[in-house]
């Protein structure tokens, strides 16, 4: 195991605190407390053979006392960073990337897959909204999970995963018939299962960024292991369309998928369960998951400024990069085409957020300003994406999806710490999971709503979607006022700012009873 790197001396990281703290009350029988300085004392040990004190280094006053105008003070927290939580956050990326390239396996070649098997395009859509529906259902339980491991998380989605690959290879394979469609129904029971397994994975980056990583490094870390999800739909929409170029080819699609995902899944069961020591000396919270806990959660006004923009965006990103190459095909674009714009709107987001979450990470007074002109201009491109098809020319809508996928993805990251920071000390996995849960949902409903609209407008090409793309554009800009309301109010403020100033004696935050609570008993 290579050497960690951390915060504390490693005397004090190999020795348990509570040796600490034993040494240090024998310490006041045994040594005369006008020999120290008034601001330390001697960490002395007290040998258990002759009870003589040992001498050693010298610690703070505070962590040998409490302190006298509140009794309950503890000793300092240790904490440390430990390099294998780079592991932990490579394989949780992995996952991220593997479920969603099995989520977007069909959508890039819907027309030679409805072809293989034997059903309609609309009904290859299904394999898209049954895993964003799958999410919802799995979402109680990944909130039970995730607030007691990361890893028992990672290691329920790889099962799953597995499971779900393996299966559609299998019904990919199963012998043609006029009633089982060349086992279409295996295969969608697979791509549920699969869906099942994503928000184990999708929910996890927040509760593991603060698990693992260090206040300057939790957007950064939770940017990389949630923008794999995107990455993963990238390489189905751009792999897709070179492996299955005709319908026949398609079992071998599914095949290297779920090779590639047995491999990427099978060394999560080898994930250390937690660092033995914190990150930092606020580290995260367990939750107890009760009505108090989401009353408190859903009447706090910071999360529905951040939280609906959040749901919509994610909602629409996913229904447009299902139904990408529908969009793009009754104009003459090619499978190749729409697949390529799919990989440019989700490559160039990736580089857009490797290059300011690290930046957002020591800039925390910009977040606010940086989450407003990312709404306004996500809203802005979905309006101007209502008429660049219609110009069958591929490099305008290539220069408005890069737009999206850069905003869209520098604004993901950011909206899940400051939903985790706006509604401390609530653990960040329960925010996490209700927002992704109700997105996919919202995309489920918004990929049905905007299939049912295809065609049936006029001076547009037959099975257009240009009435969908008009629904799409118009709730995007219904929720882009609301996160341009933060900062009003004491709205978009960290949530240890206002249990601080609780305990000072201030008025209490919004919908802060849970705060309230901890600062008070803390």
């Amino acid at each position: 195991m290579p050497s960690d790197e951390g915060i504390a001396p490693s005397h004090l990281a190999t020795e348990p605190l509570s040796e600490i703290t034993t040494s240090h009350t024998n310490l006041l029988e045994h040594t005369p407390s006008q020999e120290h300085s008034p601001t330390s004392k001697k960490d002395l040990h007290i040998d258990p053979h002759n009870e003589t004190p040992i001498p050693g280094h010298e610690l703070p006053l505070l962590a040998l006392h409490p302190n006298p105008l509140n009794p309950d003070t503890t000793p300092p927290t240790q904490t440390r960073l430990y390099k294998r939580r780079y592991l932990v956050l490579l394989e949780l990326s992995l996952l991220n990337i593997i479920v969603s390239w099995c989520w977007l396996t069909f959508s890039s070649v819907s027309g030679t897959s409805s072809t293989f098997y034997n059903v309609s395009e609309s009904t290859i859509n299904w394999l898209s909204t049954g895993f964003l529906f799958a999410f919802v259902v799995a979402s109680p339980v990944v909130l039970w999970v995730l607030n007691r491991s990361t890893k028992m998380a990672m290691v329920v989605a790889s099962g799953l995963l597995i499971l779900g690959s393996w299966l559609r290879f299998l019904g990919s394979k199963l012998p043609h018939t006029d009633t089982n469609h060349r086992g279409f129904g295996v295969v969608l029971l697979g791509q549920i299962i699969i869906g099942f397994a994503q928000p184990f994975v999708l929910s996890a980056p927040t509760r593991l960024s603060h698990q693992w990583f260090g206040d300057k490094e939790r957007i950064t870390a939770t940017a990389l292991a949630s923008l794999c999800n995107p990455l993963g739909g990238a390489l189905g929409q751009l792999i897709g369309p070179f492996i299955a170029t005709e319908p026949e080819k398609v079992p071998d699609m599914v095949l290297y998928v779920a090779i590639i995902t047995t491999v990427i899944s099978i060394p999560s069961i080898f994930l250390p369960l937690s660092p033995p020591l914190p990150p930092t000396t606020t580290p995260f919270n367990d939750t107890k998951i009760d009505l108090k806990t989401l009353k408190s959660l859903f009447s706090n006004l910071s999360f529905h400024l951040i939280a609906w923009p959040f749901i919509i965006y994610v909602a629409s990103f996913n229904a447009t990069s299902s139904l990408l190459n529908q969009i793009m095909s009754p104009y003459g674009f090619t499978e190749d085409q729409a697949g390529i714009d799919g990989a440019i709107m989700i490559v160039v987001g990736l580089l857009a957020a490797a290059v300011v979450s690290p930046i957002l990470d020591r800039k925390h007074g910009i977040k606010l300003i940086v989450i407003k002109i990312c709404v306004v201009v996500i809203s802005i491109m979905y309006l101007l994406f209502i008429f660049l098809p219609s110009t069958r020319k591929l490099v305008g809508i290539a220069i408005i999806s890069a737009l999206i996928g850069s905003t869209s993805f520098i604004l993901l990251p950011l909206a899940l710490e400051m939903l985790a920071d706006t509604t401390y000390p609530i653990g960040p996995e329960v925010s996490s999971t209700i927002c992704w849960a109700i997105s996919q949902l919202m995309g489920g409903i918004l990929l049905v709503s905007m299939t049912a609209l295809k065609g049936h407008k006029s001076g547009q090409p037959d099975k257009s979607m240009y009435r969908s793309l008009v629904l799409q554009a118009v709730l995007c800009c219904v929720v882009a006022p609301l996160p341009l309301c933060l900062g009003f109010w004491g709205t978009g403020r960290h949530g240890r700012d206002k249990v601080g100033q609780l305990g000072n004696g201030s008025e209490s935050m919004d919908g802060s009873g849970l705060a309230e609570e901890v600062s008070t008993t803390a």
